[in-house]
């Protein structure tokens, strides 16, 4: 059918999400990818943030994405990520405590810390609030 992609959404976990849509917005490594509908065929890596996608007849809905690959096809996107959750399912405190810990980290680093896990910590919290807000969750005060 015209103006639609196949988006499938899948973790080592599980197969999140195989639905027709009418665009997307994905968190790639360098930066956000929009794809519409006969997008020209790449393969790209992902960064973390939220991903975006209109389903048909419906509101644009979020999921958070950190790491992976996604492959982009005229017809299809395919997102292969090593994790990602539904905005909606996100439990807002707990990313904001998650974000919180990150930043301690980073802002007081200790001797033999692993710098680059805290910044991947940061990132997948950073991603997760921004689905769950894009959804439309309040973060708590």
């Amino acid at each position: 059918m015209a103006g639609i992609i196949t988006l499938e959404v899948a973790t080592p976990d599980r197969l999140l999400l195989k639905e027709q849509v009418s665009e997307v917005e994905v968190p790639a490594s360098n930066g956000a990818m929009g794809v519409l509908p006969e997008h020209a065929p790449l393969l790209s890596e992902l960064g973390s943030g939220p991903l975006a996608y209109t389903p048909v007849g419906a509101t644009k809905k979020y999921i958070a994405i950190n790491g992976g690959w996604v492959e982009v096809l005229p017809d299809r996107v395919r997102v292969l990520a090593e994790r990602a959750e539904f905005g909606d399912e996100i439990d807002m405190s707990r990313a904001e405590e998650a974000m919180k810990r990150a930043m301690e980290r980073l802002t007081h680093p200790t001797a033999g810390m692993d710098v680059a896990r805290a910044m991947n910590a940061m990132h997948r919290a950073q991603a997760r609030i921004e689905a769950a807000k894009a959804t439309g969750m309040v973060p708590k005060k």
